[in-house]
């Protein structure tokens, strides 16, 4: 596993810890996005949107993704 795939899949680690927290989680994303190389980001993009179902609270996270 390269560094850069070790960090992302670290991202998702953590992401899923904080979620009880929506405030917390917006926060580790948006360190995620300073940390993530452009494609990884797309991969998190993907993620989240599946991640974030049945999970309303965690659906403004997805303002760090807007184009």
């Amino acid at each position: 596993m390269t560094m850069a795939r070790a960090m992302f899949e670290y991202t998702k680690t953590v992401l899923q810890k904080v979620s009880f927290d929506p405030k917390l989680f917006c926060k580790e994303l948006e360190k995620a996005a300073k940390r993530l190389l452009p494609y990884e980001l797309d991969e998190l993009r993907i993620w989240l949107n599946f991640y974030i179902q049945g999970k309303p609270e965690l659906s403004k996270s997805l303002i760090y993704f807007k184009q």
